[in-house]
């Protein structure tokens, strides 16, 4: 009787065994999620931060001269011979598509955040870096049209943690290898559905919320982020025009 009476009991021990077991394992998935993920993608984005403000900083080298003649002004006139080949133009390679690696460094002084600028909006590739990510076809910081830029909310160094907080008049500033690219906020959506494609436009305005956004064009910036924190149901749409354009 006594072993009967035993069963049940082993039997609560080892279930509760196994929810503790359970509950640790879930506790260290989170931890790396909100901790270490964060950790560790902010500390590379900072570094790749470090790395193109080192490189901007460095003096370019002067052009080169031309090269010297090879012959003089006096002296007997060359031997005549067969006329020279025409030459090929010169092909001048494609400038290089901006890498994923980070090409630009995004400044919002009202958060204290200062995260490098990709291409694309990858998850694997920039975002779950600490990146924030700029929509292909889009335009490029600096230039006519919506130059228009994702990050993560929450986790991966979640760069857009706090994008709630900026106001109508904070600056926001993008540094490129050519330029410092001065903007001003003018307008935040709080919330709209992620298939709200008309905050992506040239000229950005929502097609679910009309009363949200431009209707002329000019140089826009978009910051995009998923809302509210720990989900993917809205997102967060903030609009800044640019103001200054300061040559390097």
């Amino acid at each position: 009787m006594r072993g009967r009476r035993r069963a049940p009991g082993r039997a609560v021990r080892a279930l509760a065994e196994t929810a503790v077991t359970c509950g640790a394992v879930l506790l260290l998935l989170v931890v790396h999620q909100l901790w270490w993920t964060n950790r560790q993608a902010h500390d590379a984005a900072q570094d790749r931060v470090g790395q193109l403000e080192r490189r901007w900083a460095r003096p370019q080298p002067p052009p080169a001269a031309p090269p010297a003649p090879t012959g003089t002004a006096a002296g007997p006139a060359p031997t005549a011979g067969p006329a020279p080949r025409p030459r090929a133009p010169a092909v001048r390679p494609a400038p290089p598509r901006p890498a994923t690696d980070g090409y630009a460094v995004l400044h919002i002084p009202r958060l204290g955040l200062d995260v490098p600028v990709a291409e694309g909006v990858g998850r694997t590739a920039v975002l779950d870096k600490g990146y924030v990510g700029h929509y292909p076809g889009t335009a490029q910081p600096g230039a006519e049209g919506n130059a228009a830029l994702a990050g993560h909310r929450n986790t991966h160094g979640e760069p857009f943690r706090r994008l709630d907080r900026l106001r109508v008049g904070d600056t926001v500033r993008i540094d490129t290898a050519d330029a410092v690219l001065g903007y001003v906020v003018r307008a935040v959506l709080p919330h709209t559905t992620p298939g709200d494609t008309g905050v992506l436009a040239p000229v950005p305005r929502s097609t679910v919320h009309p009363a949200y956004g431009f209707t002329a064009p000019g140089s826009y910036l978009t910051l995009t982020t998923c809302t509210p924190e720990f989900t993917s149901t809205y997102r967060l749409i903030v609009w800044a025009e640019l103001r200054s354009t300061t040559p390097r």
